[in-house]
C-alpha cells in the first residue's frame, strides 16, 4: 500500500473554522510562544528588553497570524512580505555572531506550543479525531519550516554579506601596508576593521600563487594575503605564531620565502628583500642571508643587519655607544687582541677590559659565534 502524496499546502484540509477559534486567543498566545521560546533558548534568555526581543516577539505574532490566514486555503506559506520578516530575523542572528541554533530551537519550541494551542481551540468547536490531529500536525510541521527556511536564508545571506565585506577589508589593509606610505591612522583603522586591534611589526611571507588560497585560510585571524599574478604575499602581525620555530614548522616543505620582521611601514622594503632571494622550496628565513645581501652591495640588507646586530647597543648614550663600537670593530679586526686594541686606539688595556666586559654583557653569546662576529665587523666596517 503506497503512502498518499504530500501536500505542499497541508493547511488547506484544517476545518477553516480554526482561525475563529484560535484569533480570541491570539495575543495570548503570542506571549505564551514568545516566553516560552525565550525560557528554552538561553541565547534569547539573557538578552531581555533588547530589540531582539521585541523582534521575536513580532516575529511571533507574524507568524500566527499568518497561519491563521492560511487555514482552509491553498495559499503558500510565506508570500514575500511575510518572508522578509523572518530572513530579517536570520540575518539579525548573524550580525549577532550567534549561529543558527538558537533561532531552530525556537522554531521547535513554537511548533509545540502552536499545536497545544490549535488543537485546544478547535477541540472547543466541534469533535477532533485522530486524522484531524495528524493533518493539524503535518500543517504545523510544514508551516514553522518555511519559518525556519526563511530565517536560515537570512543567516547566510548575512554571512556571506560578511565575509565579503571582510575579504574587501583584508585585501585593503594588504594593499596598504605593500605601499608601505599611507598615514599611520588609516593603516591603525584598517587593521582595526579586521579585527587587529593593534599592528606594529609584520613579517611577510612570499609564496607560489597557487599556494594563496591555503595562506588565507591558515593564517586568516594574524594574516592578510595579496595576491599578484605570479606569487602571492603573506602578512603576518608579529606574535606568538610567527616566532622562527612556528613559521618553520607552519611552512615546512612548502616554496616560501620569509622575509625579516619589521615595523608596519618598512613593509616594502621587506618584500623586496624576501624578493632577492627568489621562491625556493623551505621555507627560506632572509635573516640567515642578510650578510650575504649585504656583501653584494644591497643596503637595504645592509640597514637591517645594523639594526639587528646593533639593537642591543641603541638605548646607549651616544658618545657611550660610540666608544663601545669602535673598540668592538677594532676587537673584531685583531682576532680579540686586547693589546693590540689599546695600541690601535690609544687608550689603557684596563679600558679596553673594561669596555669589552661591557659589550660581553650586552652582546652575549654573539661574540663567541662565528656567524653573528662576522656580521658585527661587516656592520662596523661599513659605518
Amino acid at each position: 500500500m503506497s503512502a498518499p502524496p504530500v501536500s505542499p499546502t497541508p493547511w488547506e484540509s484544517i476545518p477553516a473554522d480554526l482561525s475563529a477559534a484560535m484569533r480570541p486567543r491570539l495575543q495570548a498566545t503570542v506571549r505564551a510562544v514568545a516566553d516560552a521560546v525565550t525560557e528554552a533558548t538561553p541565547a534569547f534568555a539573557t538578552i531581555e528588553g533588547s530589540k531582539v526581543q521585541r523582534d521575536l516577539r513580532t516575529a511571533v505574532e507574524v507568524a500566527l497570524e499568518r497561519f491563521l490566514d492560511l487555514v482552509g486555503t491553498g495559499e503558500p506559506a510565506l508570500p514575500l512580505r511575510f518572508r522578509e520578516v523572518f530572513v530579517a530575523l536570520g540575518a539579525a542572528e548573524a550580525r549577532e555572531d550567534r549561529g543558527p541554533e538558537a533561532l531552530l530551537t525556537a522554531f521547535r519550541t513554537a511548533s509545540r506550543l502552536m499545536f497545544r494551542v490549535a488543537s485546544e481551540s478547535l477541540a472547543h468547536v466541534r469533535p477532533v479525531d485522530t486524522q484531524m490531529l495528524i493533518d493539524l500536525s503535518d500543517a504545523i510541521s510544514a508551516y514553522v519550516d518555511e519559518l525556519a527556511a526563511a530565517s536560515t536564508d537570512g543567516f547566510t545571506r548575512q554571512l556571506r554579506e560578511q565575509a565579503g565585506e571582510g575579504d574587501r577589508r583584508r585585501r585593503q589593509l594588504a594593499e596598504l601596508l605593500l605601499r608601505g606610505s599611507a598615514p599611520h591612522s588609516v593603516v591603525a583603522a584598517a587593521a582595526a576593521g579586521i579585527g587587529w586591534q593593534s599592528l606594529d611589526a609584520v613579517v611577510p611571507v612570499l609564496l607560489p600563487a597557487d599556494l594563496a588560497r591555503d595562506a588565507r585560510f591558515r593564517y586568516s585571524a594574524d594574516g592578510v594575503v595579496a595576491e599578484r599574478g605570479r606569487d602571492a604575499v603573506l602578512l603576518l602581525r608579529a606574535g606568538p605564531r610567527t616566532t622562527r620555530t612556528q613559521l618553520a614548522e607552519g611552512l615546512k616543505g612548502r616554496v616560501a620565502v620569509v622575509g625579516p620582521t619589521l615595523g608596519w611601514a618598512q613593509v616594502p622594503e621587506a618584500v623586496r628583500l624576501a624578493e632577492l632571494m627568489g621562491l625556493a622550496p623551505g621555507p627560506v628565513f632572509v635573516d640567515d642571508h642578510l650578510g650575504t645581501l649585504a656583501l653584494r652591495g644591497d643596503p637595504g640588507a645592509l640597514a637591517v643587519l645594523s639594526a639587528r646586530r646593533l639593537a642591543p647597543l641603541a638605548h646607549l648614550r651616544a658618545a657611550r655607544r660610540e666608544s663601545l663600537l669602535v673598540t668592538l670593530r677594532s676587537w673584531l679586526r685583531h682576532w680579540g687582541s686586547r693589546a693590540a686594541v689599546s695600541a690601535e686606539l690609544f687608550v689603557h688595556p684596563q679600558t679596553v677590559s673594561y669596555r669589552l666586559n661591557s659589550l660581553r654583557e650586552l652582546l652575549g653569546d654573539d661574540l663567541d659565534d662565528p656567524t653573528a662576529r662576522f656580521e658585527l665587523l661587516l656592520v662596523l666596517e661599513a659605518r
